[in-house]
């Protein structure tokens, strides 16, 4: 482990001279690039620090421990018994933070809340639910647009997306995916009866398009004779041109241009359009599938989080926690699950290195 965090020093100082660089820092997008990653490694290199310091003094102490004077070794004795704890506290904190990220944590987020079971005061419930997590994104300092609100007929929202921009977005929403219960007395309700409604939430990683990116090697060219405008000589030389992307299978040729080269140009470009609305359609494809794996079909039994109001509870129900500050939670105060969740699946995590 040890070595393996000297590298990651070793990479953070390399980084924070690439920061000073005046070539980088005028090269916007590779600086703020460069910025994420050091501020990733800072947290670790901050904490490999106090862990290495800590074992310094814990050989201190140890060569103390053998003085001769016995008021020395009870010093040590005194400084081994408060050093043993914080180095093993210390060890845990960076095994956790060497588990393996996510690559998708840092990236931002499409966020949308839908209405399930319970009609009317499901909608209302998606309103609660959409007013507590825009508190949380203020809290957190990120960015949000809402994208789409398709409003409830008693309030609320039968459905609302909102983009979500900021640090590690992704990496703190996807614990939100699922379906989210509320039992509580509705404003609808004459008697006073406790009733049980249901939303569902999706947090998706927002995935950049990428430039469309092809392998000359796959990339098959034909040439043939040509016939149209052009000319008398496009029937003379094979200056018609298709061009077949071997692993897709997709095909195109051109034959308006007046020669072989600007054929090839002009194909290469629908080439390249045709690929890219493939690429496109199969991420769009993609995003939709996940969508329907994470929340599931709204029902109330498929919950992950129940939101109690009498009891002024909540439960999450994937790792049996309960808190009873339903109040605050709504306030957009959602931090101890969050964090709780994060802890579980890095122990998750953990555990699976480690086996």
């Amino acid at each position: 482990m040890l070595d393996k965090l000297d590298a990651i020093k070793n990479k953070f100082l390399t980084l924070e001279e690439q920061m000073s660089d005046p070539e980088i820092i005028t090269d916007q997008k590779r600086y703020r690039e460069i910025g994420k990653e050091y501020n990733k490694l800072k947290e670790i290199v901050d904490v490999f620090e106090e862990y290495k310091e800590a074992l310094n003094h814990i050989e201190e102490a140890k060569i103390m421990s053998k003085d001769k004077d016995a008021e020395m070794r009870e010093m040590a004795k005194m400084e081994m018994e408060e050093l043993l704890p914080k180095q093993k506290k210390l060890e845990v904190q960076l095994k956790q933070l060497l588990v393996p990220k996510d690559p998708e944590d840092q990236k931002d987020v499409l966020f949308e809340i839908r209405a399930g079971t319970g009609g009317d005061e499901a909608s209302i419930f998606v309103g609660d639910l959409f007013r507590m997590y825009i508190k949380f994104f203020e809290k957190q300092g990120w960015k949000t647009e809402v994208k789409y609100e398709n409003e409830g007929s008693s309030g609320g929202y039968k459905e609302v997306s909102v983009e979500v921009k900021g640090d590690n977005v992704y990496g703190r929403l996807k614990f939100e995916s699922g379906t989210h219960r509320v039992q509580r007395v509705p404003a609808t309700e004459s008697k006073g009866r406790v009733h049980t409604s249901a939303a569902t939430v999706a947090a998706m990683p927002k995935m950049e398009m990428e430039d469309v990116n092809i392998n000359r090697s796959d990339l098959r060219i034909d040439t043939f004779r040509a016939s149209g405008a052009g000319g008398q000589h496009v029937n003379k030389t094979e200056s018609g041109v298709r061009l077949t992307h071997i692993p897709t299978g997709i095909a195109v040729e051109c034959t308006e241009g007046r020669s072989q080269h600007s054929n090839k140009e002009i194909a290469e470009q629908r080439l390249y359009q045709k690929i890219y609305a493939v690429q496109k359609e199969k991420h769009r494809s993609e995003v939709a599938a996940k969508r329907k794996s994470m929340v599931g079909s709204g029902d109330r039994s498929e919950k992950i989080r129940t939101f109690n109001y009498p009891q002024n509870r909540v439960t999450d129900h994937r790792i049996d926690l309960t808190l009873y500050n339903l109040d605050q939670i709504v306030e957009g105060d959602l931090d101890k699950i969050i964090e709780a969740l994060q802890i579980a699946e890095n122990a998750e995590k953990m555990q699976a290195a480690e086996g």
